[in-house]
């Protein structure tokens, strides 16, 4: 098979090969463009053979073919990075960039691009997230590197000790940590890992039935489209505030606690692109006796607005249409178009 045979069979579903220019918008199609371009300047087929695999890291991702049915420098890496969406393929580029001796002319104007596009602009640290019991004490153990200990209550939450990638923290990510962080065996297969994992995540919901069916809903995702897709965090901790009010109160302050000091959800799209999802009971509006609070609802809506301005994206769902019959099927509807948007 040639790439001028009318790129035929398992080839035929991929892109032709264009000329390469300098893009204004980064997509799928660009990007991939520039990775192309900028390998095939650098090395020859025999050296991508064993670069990609074995210096990059990449998998072949063609089920019917192999790297050997590839017989042109084009055709052999798109066969490494075939249907790679924009994060994977922004975070290949940086791995390229950092990895191996190429030109950055291709990629750096993409990759700048990127950055400037919005979302968070610093990497994700200290992800410490689903708590079922009393709320963690932490120190700074390093305030120049921002290295934070929980000191007391480390057993009631988790805590994310690894980088980020660059393309997202996936579900799959987070079993390879949790059968490290629980010494599970080997031969115990990722799906069992992963069930064990998730009844942990889904006890810090501490029985709330709305946020339940939000994150059953995404669950089900995993089986539709393997583990290998974002993960659904649950209370994650955006703030902390060591002290609470009736702590303030016998000091004789009168400044409440930092406002939202969890998430409810958060998924990591990317390295800059976080999106966190809020259930709203009636305690996010509302006095203990159901009468409307405004002071509730400004501080509400001033933190999503802080939270937007730091490049977080926020959706809420309100208590009462989770309670309705059709949640379920609206839920996921949301994570379908929520998804596409991030590709």
């Amino acid at each position: 098979m040639r790439e001028h045979d009318g790129v035929t069979n398992w080839w035929s579903n991929l892109s032709p090969p264009e000329q390469a220019v300098r893009p204004r918008t980064v997509s799928v199609r660009t990007l991939s463009q520039a990775i192309e371009n900028t390998l095939m300047d650098a090395f020859s087929h025999e050296a991508l053979a064993v670069i990609l695999p074995d210096e990059v890291g990449l998998r072949w991702m063609v089920p019917d073919a192999t790297p050997a049915d590839a017989d042109t420098k084009r055709t052999l890496i798109k066969g490494y990075v075939a249907g790679t969406e924009v994060p994977g393929l922004i975070a290949l580029a940086r791995r390229i960039l950092t990895e191996l001796e190429v030109s950055p002319q291709l990629l750096r104007p993409l990759l700048a691009e990127y950055d400037r596009g919005g979302g968070v602009g610093s990497p994700a640290k200290n992800l410490i997230f689903a708590a079922n019991g009393p709320k963690p004490e932490l120190v700074l153990r390093d305030a120049v590197s921002n290295d934070i200990e929980i000191v007391r209550n480390a057993e009631h939450c988790l805590v994310y000790e690894l980088e980020v990638p660059v393309d997202g923290l996936k579900f799959q990510h987070l079993i390879d940590w949790w059968r490290s962080h629980e010494g599970l065996p080997d031969e115990l297969d990722d799906r069992a890992v992963g069930h064990r994992l998730h009844a942990r995540l889904r006890a810090s919901l501490a029985g709330n039935g709305a946020e339940e069916l939000v994150f059953d809903a995404y669950a089900a995702r995993y089986r539709a489209h393997s583990f290998n897709i974002p993960a659904l965090i649950p209370q994650v901790y955006l703030h902390y505030d060591p002290y609470t009010a009736r702590s303030r109160a016998s000091r004789g302050e009168s400044d409440v606690p930092l406002a939202r000091q969890r998430m409810d959800f958060l998924i990591l799209f990317s390295d800059k692109h976080r999106v966190v999802l809020e259930v709203d009971g009636r305690q996010h509006y509302a006095d203990a006796d159901g009468k409307a609070n405004t002071r509730l609802y400004a501080e509400m809506v001033a933190e999503d607005r802080r939270l937007r301005l730091a490049g977080y994206e926020v959706y809420r769902f309100g208590g009462q249409e989770l309670a309705h019959p059709g949640a379920g099927a609206m839920l996921a509807a949301f994570f379908d178009k929520l998804a596409d948007r991030m590709k």
